[in-house]
């Protein structure tokens, strides 16, 4: 077979209408082969000829779409140094964009013989349990697709998993269920519009591995938090021929979406991959480059640094690897046409030795790309390592899962005591951790539950994790072991913990929706979906984490749109700037107030008790610091919420008059629905208000005095 010298950059297969050129880095090899492969599985090697800035190069005329392919890597062996080329493992392309088949795990992928140490040598080929990489084809016709660039204080997260969402919905054709196609179908996209989110968030879409030990106990990675292909769509969610066709697909289910005016968001997780530890297996990056692929531990480079928990970190420090972080997502920006990522465990990327520093090279070099830059950018701001927990500590550009937000609405609607005082805050836009980094209460992607723990149904249900079905005996995932005063433990026919479960979900939801911030819903919640107190499904793909789309709480869906559409149709739960709760010039109310049961001005006292487990806050929409199109200042009707997480009822007084005279009663997590029509209350009035319960009074701009 006729190989040119080609060109180093870009790397990976690139086809150009008559061949593809192949680059693929590595500092260390001392030649790399490029594998053809045909479709008996039967490869054809050829050296690439050309090594120019650390990139082996070659171009094939005669080879286009389709063609699978892989490396292998000539070079040295030295596991006590972190070296671990062996031409008889045949490699995934780092910069696949498409990558075909399963892992089988056979002792041939694994570096080591099992009889034997981990630092012996093992030559079996690898090939035939290996996927491959393949050649595509980047030709789409976008048509006139554009990012609806929904506005970060407007923004309403969905988090769902790709297949879970649409396996066993009946109204979904069988042939394309659990694929891009089914998110692009028109139930779906009804279901998002119905519901009013702005943004859906897609678990893992990068292909992926599904672990020997899960497989071992007939399970799956179902979550897909174990990265093979940073450039590639996994191709299990994909409807169409093997071949490259996920990618196309998974184009049709952007460009659907985006006519719609719904947002695409990628799960990513840059910070490990799945070829694990020193006794996992070498399936890309390790055959490659593993010193330069890899964070060692500088004692013995044997071993890895894992601040994941998974085995290995990435080594965002070389500058290739960072090169292919940037690669892939300007890709995902560009070809694949995506609004925004929430990068997994993003300490770890920003961790120059040990210390998470923020003004890493990581975070420097996305500051600066013109294109990465203008995207949503979203982390979870915590790892596992040692000064890993972030919360607040991201630059400007950045918005965090306020995992703080998490703990605090779940323990003040819990009745813990002391959380008076960070509830306010937290309901604000957490301005103690967001406002001194030059950042907006949109920096806070506020959320009860998410895919990593209970389901909102089940965390009203259960006092402990049920995870028997993971096969680790009960011990995985993070246990709750604190009551959350509901009465009985899972399924019951008791109506009075029915009614109290129903209320804690209605209060969450509407805590969530009513804060400043992004709010994030956990797909599935507006459905009353249960995962038997499952909280960490990330093997349970089955009935355990998919949607049951017939049997779901009807109530609770329309509760939970009235609900987004109520927050979307006022611009006071939208805010771009922090609260400042003084009087401003011709308005003497101030933006925000706190007032106690009596209907009086928070006191130090009332905020320092301890005890207090209600209050009212006043929202007042003259005072929102924002301007239309032609200068105008924009205004609102104001509000007052009042909340209630004792367990007994208790009679608030409303303030004086100057807050407003009148008020309509419009939502009362105590009922079912929205109130309709709306109960009419005066100022000072008193109202009683159950126990564990939120209430909304509204009051129209035109009434203001």
């Amino acid at each position: 077979m006729e190989i040119w010298p080609g060109k180093p950059f870009p790397l990976g297969a690139t086809f150009d209408g008559t061949g593809t050129n192949f680059s693929l880095f590595s500092e260390i090899a001392d030649k790399v082969e490029l594998c053809i492969i045909n479709d008996e599985g039967q490869q054809i090697c050829v050296d690439l000829p050309e090594y120019t800035a650390l990139c082996w190069h070659g171009y094939l005329p005669s080879v286009g779409p389709g063609q699978r392919y892989g490396f292998r890597v000539h070079g040295p062996w030295d596991p006590a140094k972190g070296h671990l080329c062996n031409p008889s493992k045949f490699l995934i392309d780092p910069y696949s964009k498409a990558i075909e088949g399963r892992v089988q795990w056979n002792e041939a992928v694994f570096p080591y013989f099992f009889r034997d140490t981990e630092e012996s040598r093992n030559d079996m080929d690898s090939l035939p349990f290996m996927p491959r990489s393949v050649v595509i084809d980047s030709y789409f016709d976008w048509g006139d697709d554009h990012c609806p660039k929904v506005p970060l204080n407007e923004t309403i997260i969905y988090e769902l998993h790709v297949r879970g969402f649409s396996i066993r919905n009946p109204e979904i054709p069988e042939n394309i269920r659990g694929t891009y196609s089914a998110l692009a179908h028109p139930v779906s996209i009804r279901h998002f519009h119905d519901l009013g989110i702005t943004s859906i968030e897609l678990m893992p879409i990068h292909q992926f591995i599904h672990d020997n030990y899960l497989m071992e106990k007939g399970l799956r990675n179902y979550w897909g938090y174990n990265s093979i292909g940073y450039l590639a769509p996994h191709d299990e969610y994909s409807s169409l021929h093997p071949g490259g066709g996920e990618v196309r697909e998974f184009k049709e289910m952007v460009r659907a979406l985006h006519r719609e005016g719904i947002e695409v968001i990628l799960d990513v997780v840059y910070n490990h991959t799945a070829e694990g530890n020193h006794r996992g297996p070498v399936l890309s990056m390790k055959g490659i480059d593993n010193v330069a692929y890899y964070r060692l531990t500088e004692e013995d480079q044997r071993y890895y640094m894992d601040y994941t928990g998974t085995g290995n970190s990435l080594n965002a420090r070389h500058p290739h690897v960072l090169q292919l972080i940037m690669d892939s997502l300007r890709y995902w920006i560009n070809e694949m046409h995506v609004d925004g990522f929430r990068f997994d465990l993003a300490s770890t990327l920003a961790r120059e030795l040990y210390d998470v520093d923020k003004l890493s090279s990581f975070f420097d070099i996305i500051q600066q790309d013109p294109v990465i830059s203008q995207v949503k950018l979203i982390a979870e701001p915590w790892d596992i390592g040692e000064g890993g927990y972030q919360v607040g500590n991201f630059p400007p550009l950045w918005s965090e899962w306020n995992g703080k937000y998490r703990d605090c609405m779940r323990d003040f609607w819990r009745g813990e005591e002391q959380m008076i005082g960070e509830f306010a805050s937290r309901f604000t836009g957490s301005s103690d951790l967001y406002e001194n980094s030059c950042r907006k209460p949109f920096a806070s992607v506020n959320f009860i539950t998410a895919h990593d723990g209970f389901t909102l149904e089940d965390l009203v249900s259960y006092n402990k994790k049920h995870n028997e079905a993971n096969g680790e005996k009960n011990r995985d995932g993070e246990d709750h072991n604190r009551s959350w005063n509901c009465g009985l433990e899972g399924p019951t026919e008791d109506g009075q913990v029915l009614s109290l479960r129903k209320r804690q979900k209605r209060n969450f939801l509407a805590t969530l929706m009513l804060s400043q911030g992004i709010p994030m819903l956990l797909g599935g919640d507006e459905l009353g979906r249960t995962q038997k107190g499952n909280n960490n499904s990330y093997c349970q793909d089955n009935e355990i984490s998919w949607f049951d789309w017939e049997r779901v709480d009807d109530a609770l869906i329309s509760f939970t749109k009235n609900l987004i559409f109520f927050r979307r149709e006022h611009l006071v739960f939208q805010r771009k700037k922090w609260f400042q709760g003084r009087s401003k010039k011709g308005n003497e109310l101030g933006d925000i107030g706190w007032f106690n049961s009596d209907g009086k001005r928070m006191t130090e006292d009332d905020w320092n008790t301890g005890h207090t487990r209600s209050m009212t806050i006043f929202l007042n929409g003259e005072a929102i610091p924002s301007r239309d199109s032609r200068g105008m200042p924009v205004r609102d009707d104001s509000f007052l919420i009042l909340v209630n997480a004792s367990n007994e009822s208790v009679n608030l007084t409303l303030p004086e008059e100057k807050w407003g005279l009148s008020w309509s009663k419009v939502l009362d997590t105590a009922v079912d629905s929205f109130i309709d029509p709306p109960a009419e209350m005066e100022a000072g009035q008193n109202l009683m208000m159950g126990g564990k319960s939120l209430v909304v009074l509204q009051h129209r701009r035109d009434d203001v005095k």
